[in-house]
């Protein structure tokens, strides 16, 4: 393992695309750059509190150092910058967005690639807006475990490395409803190829930019799909392709566990087709399409379970935009859109197959998905249980399943006999019990789980989250010696809390 300061650090898209005369500064307009120089901030009292070591070999790193990682120093070969981008929030286009709070410390040369190492919540950049730059504990430690259980269900990710506390208070409004408290300070530490994301293609295409906007297409391109040359329009719609594909098969991952992005603008999509910025988050407890974890949706419900395929279309729609320019015949462009839809189906079909253990996908299937999820709508049903104990099941009855369920079944027991009736006639008896094992994880990071954890990291304890972080490393498991913490339904105190049935941007 090296030490971080004889790590190698690559300053390639600082080197590659136009940025900021101005290092630091108040929040500004920036135009024609891709980033800013900043400076973290400086933690009073830094102290590294969670390590994923897995991340840290993957890197080469030996454990990290609290006054990097909690912002504050630099090391050698560091160039610290936050990047500019824009974006669409909840439909509506918003201008200039860019790292609010997050500083990249640098692209680390390591045996396995290179990866952008980026601190969230290290302090003010000039995209901070009106905020401090700043992040709280509760939110740090839901995007660690977040990010890390993520990786470990199989789905597209960044990586978490650590969290440092800062020794500092910070002020937050957690429901944005005038109740301010101070919180404790946290820093993140995040790895990904890059952070590259739809908006930072759209904030120059936006402005009229052709000049920026091609010099970041070009940088992408040759360092991240090395397999494609944007010379021309054929090449264009090669590349846009394969964003397509990444990003359907990320979406129908999301699908398969149940998962609530919460706020899927574009400035939040990763060009690399990777779950990105964990906030308002959620896993379904009960099988409801229509929930979203996200307060500040909750009367549009935009980004809600069952609209995520669609939302990721529309976000691909308006990244595609943003090439026009570049492009002689843009109506080339179309079939992208259509291409994401035959994927994103192709992996969701796949998905299924896998989930009830067909073996392989017939049309009738579609009645059968649909049947169930109807089904699976007339009582409150704990959707990673049902799914699990399905996983197990040996006759078509509801017995057990009885785990699964809120409420006792009653008109509900119909619609699932029959259904279960119909799935048994349809595997002739004899489900593909271990690929749904592989299909349908036994634990997922609930929010009533990382609250637990939030609760414990706010005394000091971080024995939790340490927990949590290791029994999330196999979530395909058994692990019976967790069953009875972990493998249950959402307990009734947790309905209505804050942090597990009620989050916004700011968790």
């Amino acid at each position: 393992m090296t030490p971080l300061n004889d790590c190698e650090w690559s300053t390639r898209f600082l080197d590659e695309t136009p940025g900021d005369a101005q290092s630091d500064g108040p929040s500004r307009q920036v135009p024609g750059a891709c980033w800013s120089k900043v400076t973290p901030f400086q933690a009073p009292k830094p102290e590294l509190r969670l390590w994923a070591k897995d991340v840290g070999a993957m890197l080469g790193l030996s454990r990290g150092d609290e006054d990097v990682f909690a912002g504050g120093r630099l090391t050698l070969g560091m160039a610290a910058y936050a990047q500019r981008y824009g974006g669409h929030q909840f439909g509506n286009w918003a201008g200039q967005l860019g790292d609010g709070r997050a500083i990249t410390l640098g692209e680390l040369k390591a045996s396995q690639g290179t990866f952008e190492l980026q601190l969230k919540g290290a302090g003010h950049t000039p995209y901070s807006r009106f905020a401090d730059g700043k992040a709280v504990l509760r939110s740090s430690v839901r995007e660690y475990l977040c990010s890390e259980a993520m990786h470990h269900l199989g789905v597209p990710t960044t990586r978490a490395l650590s969290l440092c506390t800062t020794g500092e208070s910070v002020m937050r409004d957690v429901l944005y409803n005038g109740n301010k408290a101070l919180e404790l300070g946290a820093v993140v530490c995040r790895v990904a190829p890059s952070f590259i994301r739809f908006g930072s293609f759209q904030i120059h295409a936006a402005t009229g930019d052709q000049v920026t906007l091609r010099a970041l297409v070009e940088h992408t391109v040759r360092h991240h799909f090395p397999t494609h040359s944007v010379a021309n329009d054929a090449g264009i719609v090669a590349w846009a392709n394969e964003v397509a594909e990444s990003t359907a098969l990320m979406i129908a991952h999301w699908m398969r566990v149940g998962f609530v992005h919460g706020v899927m603008n574009t400035d939040n999509m990763s060009i690399h087709g990777l779950t990105i910025d964990y906030g308002p988050y959620g896993w379904l407890e009960d099988y409801n399409p229509g929930w979203t974890p996200n307060t500040t949706d909750a009367s549009n419900r935009r980004y809600r379970y069952a609209q995520q395929p669609q939302i990721g279309a529309w976000n691909l729609a308006r990244w595609l935009e943003s090439l026009i320019p570049l492009m002689e015949q843009p109506e080339q462009l179309e079939g992208v859109l259509d291409h994401y839809g035959e994927v994103f189906n192709e992996h969701h079909n796949r998905m299924w197959v896998a989930k009830l253990g067909l073996g392989s996908w017939v049309e009738s299937d579609q009645k059968l998905v649909a049947n169930l999820n109807s089904a699976l709508q007339t009582i409150e049903i704990d959707m990673t249980i049902f799914f699990r104990l399905l996983s197990t099941l040996d006759a078509p009855t509801l017995d057990q399943l009885s785990p699964s369920f809120y409420e006792p079944i009653g008109v509900a027991e119909q619609p699932l006999n029959e259904w279960l009736e119909a799935w048994m006639i349809r595997t002739d008896g004899a489900p593909d019990q271990d690929a749904m094992k592989a299909a349908n994880p036994k634990y997922v990071l609930r929010n009533w789980m990382a609250q637990l954890a939030i609760d414990d990291a706010e005394k000091g304890d971080y024995a939790t989250c340490e927990a949590l972080e290791q029994l999330l490393k196999a979530p395909y498991d058994e692990q019976p010696e967790m069953e009875a913490d972990w493998f249950q339904r959402r307990p009734e105190w947790a309905r209505n809390r804050v942090g597990c049935s009620m989050l916004s941007c700011s968790s």
